[in-house]
């Protein structure tokens, strides 16, 4: 793959260097923080050959890569100047509060995720050489693989400091030293020694902050502040001096005195919220992590509970979320071998392969986004043998004393009740491997019919239907609009349509099977078996059919170009509604192919979306 082409392609579509706020990656995805989305082409970036796919979520705009993320983002660093720029770079998008959370979240630990893994790698090969006498504990050999293993853990108050610290805009030395002044030895001891110690009169309270995340960044943030007060206070012949020497005298007693005590009452009140949710049932906890961990990751929210398994390791010494989790992952690697078997398409068969030798390494992905989710049927019985592996873990009671990838080198971090995770995780590969290769890839869908089949005089090889517009406007992808459901293709693939107008016609000939009782959603089956679903704007069932007019039942034979109904676009903007319109073939599963047509304006009875039979 040209790495130095491929950046060069994303940076040109995505709207330039000057549209790029903040670019970092992790384990399979260039995670950018753009300044306007709209100067963004996903279309064309999607189209790029090493990109899997594009998805937005957490207020960024994430190039899913794979495997080669690194080299690619190597590429687009040596191609722009962001490295030196983006750290001071005020433009950024604010979002939401949740866009925002997600972002700080992803942008502090996504850079680690490479080490965090490493280290929990040594720490499992560490305690089956230790537990199963492979190598004597008092041993040098032993106590140094020790050391290489925990030095990550213990130090990932200093580690979580300069990614925060980039986060955040703070000087990475001096948000080092703050954190490394919270587990210097002479504290440590007498945190061990439980000394009283008082700066200037004041308590402080003494606690362990090695291997803790929470007190550091909160402390950071808090400095972002000081530092920037005395930049704007003092003169610039001395603030390069002055301003490091105020900020570590002022924020080292604080963070020990009021911020560190804080943000530990914190991590113990999460840690005992998790403790007890889990001991409501391992098993359920256990399949629904399971079962759900695949769809966070896809929407991003996965990055909420990293925070929480470190934190119950820090507290607890082990972490039972990971080891629920890693099922999920076996099963969608099992479902794309399976896919490999079955599919006789050469390039799924390319794609599977790959996306099951990521698998293994505990990246989903490539198989996610350009295998089971495509043909969702793979993605479903993933999910459901994700969701049982993830019980089975549960049962077991099965904990993690590491938090990395769930690739099958890692099964050893998974040290307390290794056996639980061990059926769990090949029950849900296994399984999915077995339903998929039986019921998740149909037989019509492998292959467009063969050139060499005897067809009779006049009778077309590939049959086609097409579906007209049902309204005037401009288009987009299903995957550009902001509905999950929609976005994904759970709910069938078609088009999206913003209209210029109210006016809503019947795109086919064929029988209205469904009015919804709000007049915001038309269901059609066609005369050929085709079942369409146009859904006016987006959450507008909400307005329970105020601003809405419609002018048939449900049952009515309509053909193409009837008026079926009448909506106020004036009101629903003013109501803040986003009027978006998908038009979806629901059925889509029964067609050798959906294809909506390239067009960026159409006009009502224009043919859209052509169905290949």
């Amino acid at each position: 793959m040209d790495y130095q082409k491929l950046a060069k392609d994303i940076i040109e579509h995505i709207g330039g260097q000057e549209n790029i706020s903040d670019l970092y990656h992790c384990a399979t995805r260039l995670r950018f923080t753009l300044k306007n989305d709209e100067k963004a082409n996903r279309n064309e970036i999607e189209k790029l050959e090493g990109v899997i796919t594009v998805t937005e979520s957490g207020g960024m705009f994430q190039v899913v890569i794979g495997n080669n993320v690194a080299s690619v983002y190597d590429a687009v660093m040596e191609q722009t100047d962001l490295g030196a720029n983006q750290l001071n770079n005020k433009d950024a998008k604010k979002g939401n509060l949740f866009n925002r959370f997600v972002d700080l979240l992803s942008a502090i630990f996504s850079p680690i995720l490479g080490l965090l893994a490493a280290s929990g790698l040594i720490k499992g090969l560490t305690f089956i050489l230790g537990n199963y006498e492979v190598v004597d504990k008092a041993s040098g050999t032993y106590r140094i693989l020790v050391a290489a293993g925990d030095s990550f853990y213990y130090f990932l108050p200093m580690i979580i400091a300069i990614t925060a610290a980039r986060k955040f805009k703070v000087n990475q030395f001096l948000a080092v030293a703050l954190a490394g002044g919270l587990i210097y030895p002479d504290l440590v001891n007498a945190f061990n020694a439980e000394e009283s110690l008082s700066f200037l009169g004041i308590t402080v309270v003494l606690a362990r902050y090695s291997s803790t995340i929470i007190p550091i960044i909160l402390a950071i943030w808090v400095m972002k502040y000081v530092e920037d007060f005395f930049k704007k206070l003092l003169h610039e012949s001395i603030r390069n001096l002055l301003t490091p020497f105020f900020c570590l005298l002022i924020m080292l007693p604080l963070t020990l005195i009021i911020i560190g005590p804080v943000a530990i009452y914190t991590s113990n009140l999460m840690a005992s919220g998790y403790l007890y949710l889990y001991e409501l049932s391992p098993i359920i906890s256990g399949t629904v992590m399971g079962g759900m961990w695949q769809i966070l990751v896809m929407f991003g929210l996965h990055w909420g509970f990293v925070p929480v398994m470190l934190n119950n390791i820090s507290m607890y010494g082990a972490d039972a979320i990971g080891s629920m989790i890693g099922p999920s992952v076996a099963a969608q690697t099992g479902a794309v071998l399976a896919v490999f078997f079955k599919i006789r398409s050469k390039t799924m068969k390319s794609l599977s392969l790959s996306a099951f030798a990521s698998g293994l390494m505990g990246i989903t992905e490539p198989a996610v986004y350009g295998v089971t989710l495509k043909l969702k049927r793979p993605f479903i019985i993933a999910i459901i043998t994700g969701a049982i592996g993830g019980g089975i873990v549960g049962a077991f009671g099965t904990a993690a004393i590491a938090v990395v990838q769930k690739s099958i080198l890692t099964i050893p971090v998974n040290a307390i009740g290794m056996t639980g995770y061990v059926i769990g995780y090949f029950v849900a590969m296994v399984g999915a491997f077995v339903l998929t290769y039986l019921f998740g890839v149909k037989e019509d869908l492998d292959e467009k019919p063969s050139t060499k089949q005897e067809i009779s005089a006049g009778e077309t090889l590939i049959k086609r239907e097409s579906i007209t517009s049902p309204l005037t406007g401009q288009t987009k992808s299903l995957a550009e609009i902001s509905d999950p459901a929609f976005a994904s293709g759970a709910m069938g693939k078609g088009i999206a349509i913003i209209p210029e107008n109210g006016k809503v016609y019947s795109p086919v000939d064929g029988t209205l099977t469904m009015v919804f009782p709000t007049k915001h959603a038309y269901g059609f089956t066609t005369n050929a078996g085709a079942e369409v679903l146009i859904h006016i704007g987006l959450d507008t069932v909400k307005l329970n059919g105020e601003g809405f007019t419609s002018f048939v039942e449900t049952g009515a034979n309509v053909k193409k170009g009837d008026l079926i109904a009448e909506f106020d676009i004036k009101k629903l903007k003013e109501l803040g509604y986003d009027i978006t319109t998908p038009v979806v073939v629901t059925n889509s599963n029964k067609y050798l192919d959906i294809l909506p047509l390239n067009k960026k304006q159409v006009a009502h009875g224009e043919e859209t979306i052509s169905l290949i039979v």
